[in-house]
C-alpha cells in the first residue's frame, strides 16, 4: 500500500436520520461505498441542512470505524459552496470534484492508486472505466440511478399514505430495465455459450413423471437438474476470481455456425448487465430503502420480481453485506417472487421512457431547404451582428508558454486556430467583465479559455467547471506552472454547480451543453460569451426541448428543426463551398432560435461570426447581456 496519499476533505449533505439511512440519500450511497471499499483516505464533513443537529448523536450513530465531523455551510471552502454535495476538495482548495457520480468514481480512483492489490474496488467502473461517467444531462441511465431513483424513494418515504399506494414510476423503470436484454463487450462469444448450455439442459431434461414411470418394474420419480444460468457463472466467477469451467467455455462445431439473430439474448444479473459495477452501489441503498418501507406497510412486491431478484443476488457479492453491517443497513431477505396474473401487474408499458416519443425517429431523411424556405416565408433568415473589434488580438508572443494553447499536444496550425478564436472571446469578455467579477469557464477541457482570461485579468475570480477530470488536471498543471491565485477548478457536471457570477463563457460546448451554459446564466443573470459546438448531437432531452424559441416553435416542428442541426455541422473545410454555406445558413438559424429564446427572459443577445472565420468550421459566438 502507498503511504504518500494526500488527504482530502469530503463534504457530505445531512438533512435527517430516518431507520438505517442518513438522508438525503446521496451521503448514504457514499459511506456505503467508503465501506465496501474499506477506505480511510478522506475525513469527512457532514454538512446539516438545519442548525439544531446534536453533533454526538450523528456522530455516534454513524460508521463505527470512520471518524465524521460536523460543519456548517458558512465553514466550508468557498470553492464547495458553489457546488451541490457531495464534494471532495484538495487541501489548496482550489481543485473540488462535486457531483454523486463523480465524488463515487474518485474514491474508486483513490481507494486503487492506495493500494493497487484491491483490483475488485476498480472492477466496480466497468468496462474501460465508464460505469456512470457520462453525464446525468445527456445519459438516461445515469439521470436514472443519480438523480431520478434516489429522488423517487425519498419522496416516497415522505409521502402520506394515500399518495404511497403505487409504485414510483422511476422504480418501475428500472424493473424494466433489468427485464432488457444486456449488451455486454464480447457478448457474441457468451450468447453462444448460452446456446450451448441451453441445449445440453434439454439434453439432460426429463420430464417429471411422478410414480407413473418404471424401470424394470420398480417404480421410479424422474426430476430435472437445471444448470445454473450461464450469467450467473460469469458474474460470480469474476467477482471470486474464478476460472469459468471448461464446459462452459468449449464450443461445438454447430454452436459456432448457429447466426448470431438465432443466439438467445443475455439476462440480467446485475444492474448494468452481467457484472457488479458501481451502478449496484449506488441503487443498493435506495433500493434497500424503498423496500423496507413497502414491507412495513404490507405492499406487495410482485409487480418487481426483477428488482427484488437483484436485491437478494446483490447480498452475495463478496463484501457487499459487511459494508452494509458498518452502515447500520439490516439486508432484507426476501422471498423468491413469481410474476403475478397479467391483470394484477401494474402496467410497466405506461411509464414512459424518457424522450421516447421525441426523439423516436431519430433518422431524419431530406435536405434543409424546405425547412429554410419555410423560415423565409416566415421572414426569418440567419443574420450576424457586426464583430465589434475584428482585428483585436492578444500579444501572444509576449505571453508565458503555459498560457498558450500550443502548449498542449496541438500542430502549429491547430494551435494558432486555436488562438484565434480565444482572441473572440477574450476580446467580448474583457468588455463585459469588472474588477472583482467572477468569471466561469463553462465546458473548459484543458483551459484554454479560463487559463488566458485569468492572467490577463488578475483582478476576477475565474472558475475552470469540465467533467473530464484529465483535462482538468492538466489545466490545473499549466495554472500552477503560472502561479495563478485567482482560479478554481471544479470536476463536476454542470447541474452540480449552482453559484454566483458575473460572466459565463465556452468555447465550443458540445450540442446540448451550449442551451445548460445559457440556462445557467440566465438563472445567474450572468452576461455571456459562447461559442457552440457538434450541432447534430442536439435533441430533446428531459430538461430542454426543440426549437426554443417562441417563433420557432409556432413555425418548426421538431423534426424540421432537427434538420437544421444536422446540417448546421456540414460546415468542415473539405466540403464543397455551397455545402459550407447552406451548413453556415443552418448554423446561424440554430443559433437565432437560441438567442430569441435567451431573449425572452430579458436579454440582449447577438449573434456573431468569429474573426477571422476560418478559424473554425465552428465560427458561431453568442454575445448576451441581460437586460
Amino acid at each position: 500500500m502507498k503511504d504518500s496519499v494526500a488527504e482530502e476533505h469530503l463534504y457530505l449533505g445531512f438533512s435527517h436520520w430516518y431507520r438505517d439511512s442518513i438522508f438525503p440519500l446521496h451521503t448514504s450511497i457514499s459511506l456505503f461505498l467508503l465501506s465496501y471499499c474499506d477506505c480511510k483516505l478522506f475525513k469527512i464533513f457532514l454538512v446539516p441542512t438545519g442548525e439544531n443537529v446534536d453533533d454526538q448523536f450523528v456522530t455516534k450513530n454513524l460508521l463505527g470505524d470512520l471518524e465524521v465531523h460536523l460543519i456548517s455551510r458558512y465553514q466550508l471552502p468557498v470553492v464547495v459552496q458553489s457546488c451541490c454535495l457531495p464534494a471532495v476538495v484538495v487541501k489548496d482548495g482550489k481543485f473540488c470534484r462535486a457531483g454523486l457520480s463523480v465524488v463515487l468514481r474518485h474514491i474508486i480512483q483513490k481507494t486503487y492508486e492506495a493500494d493497487p492489490s484491491k483490483k475488485d474496488v476498480l472492477e466496480l467502473l466497468g468496462f474501460k472505466k465508464t460505469c456512470l461517467k457520462a453525464c446525468a444531462e445527456v445519459s438516461q441511465w445515469t439521470r436514472l440511478c443519480e438523480i431520478s431513483i434516489p429522488l423517487a424513494v425519498e419522496g416516497f418515504l415522505t409521502a402520506s399514505s394515500e399518495h404511497c399506494q403505487t409504485i414510483p414510476p422511476d422504480i418501475l423503470q428500472l424493473e424494466r430495465k433489468l427485464g432488457e436484454p444486456v449488451r455486454v463487450h464480447n457478448d457474441d462469444k457468451i450468447r453462444r455459450q448460452k446456446l450451448q448450455q441451453q441445449k445440453a439442459s434439454a439434453k439432460t431434461a426429463v420430464p417429471v413423471l411422478g410414480k407413473e414411470a418404471t424401470e424394470e418394474g420398480k417404480t421410479v420419480e424422474m426430476r430435472e437438474h437445471p444448470l445454473p444460468s450461464l450469467e450467473l457463472s460469469i458474474a460470480f466467477s469474476k467477482l471470486l476470481v474464478e476460472e469459468v469451467s471448461d464446459a462452459v467455455n468449449r464450443e461445438a462445431p454447430n454452436i459456432r455456425r448457429t447466426k448470431t439473430s438465432d443466439l438467445p439474448l443475455l439476462d440480467h444479473v446485475f444492474a448494468e448487465g452481467l457484472y457488479f459495477t458501481l451502478a449496484d452501489i449506488v441503487l443498493l441503498p435506495c433500493i434497500h430503502q424503498f423496500l423496507v418501507s413497502s414491507k412495513n406497510q404490507g405492499k406487495n412486491l410482485v409487480n418487481l420480481p426483477l428488482i427484488s431478484s437483484w436485491y437478494q443476488r446483490v447480498q452475495k457479492v463478496p463484501g457487499v453485506k459487511k459494508a452494509a453491517g458498518k452502515c447500520n443497513m439490516e439486508l432484507l431477505q426476501l422471498p423468491e417472487l413469481m410474476p403475478a396474473p397479467e391483470e394484477e401487474l401494474q402496467d410497466l408499458s405506461s411509464v414512459p421512457d424518457d424522450l421516447e416519443e421525441e426523439n423516436e425517429d431519430s433518422n431524419f431523411i431530406g435536405g434543409p431547404r424546405p425547412t429554410m424556405t419555410k423560415l423565409m416565408e416566415n421572414g426569418i433568415e440567419a443574420k450576424f451582428s457586426p464583430h465589434p473589434c475584428p482585428s483585436w488580438t492578444l500579444d501572444w508572443t509576449n505571453l508565458p508558454s503555459a498560457v498558450s494553447p500550443g502548449e498542449g499536444k496541438m500542430s502549429r496550425d491547430r494551435a494558432l486556430r486555436k488562438q484565434q478564436q480565444l482572441n473572440n472571446l477574450v476580446a467580448a469578455v474583457t468588455k463585459l467583465a469588472k474588477p472583482g467579477d467572477v468569471i466561469v469557464d463553462f465546458c473548459s477541457g484543458g483551459g484554454h479559455v479560463g487559463i488566458v482570461l485569468a492572467h490577463m485579468m488578475p483582478s476576477c475570480q475565474v472558475v475552470l467547471i469540465e467533467n473530464k477530470e484529465l483535462s482538468l488536471i492538466r489545466a490545473k498543471d499549466r495554472s500552477d506552472e503560472l502561479g495563478l491565485n485567482n482560479i478554481w477548478f471544479i470536476q463536476a457536471n454542470l447541474d452540480y454547480f449552482n453559484g454566483t457570477f458575473n460572466v459565463g463563457v465556452a468555447l465550443h460546448a458540445c450540442g446540448v451543453a451550449t442551451d445548460m451554459v445559457i440556462e445557467h446564466c440566465i438563472k445567474a443573470r450572468a452576461a455571456f460569451v459562447i461559442s457552440p459546438c457538434c450541432y447534430g448531437f442536439i435533441q430533446n432531452t428531459v430538461k430542454f426541448k426543440y426549437p426554443r424559441s417562441h417563433q420557432f416553435k409556432e413555425i418548426l416542428s421538431y423534426k424540421e428543426h432537427m434538420i437544421l442541426c444536422r446540417f448546421a455541422d456540414q460546415t468542415a473545410v473539405q466540403l464543397p463551398p455551397e455545402r459550407r454555406l447552406i451548413g453556415k445558413q443552418c448554423m446561424g438559424l440554430v443559433d437565432l432560435d437560441r438567442a430569441w429564446a435567451a431573449e425572452e427572459h430579458n436579454y440582449s443577445v447577438q449573434v456573431i461570426s468569429m474573426e477571422p472565420e476560418s478559424c473554425s468550421p465552428k465560427n458561431n459566438m453568442f454575445v448576451g447581456i441581460p437586460t
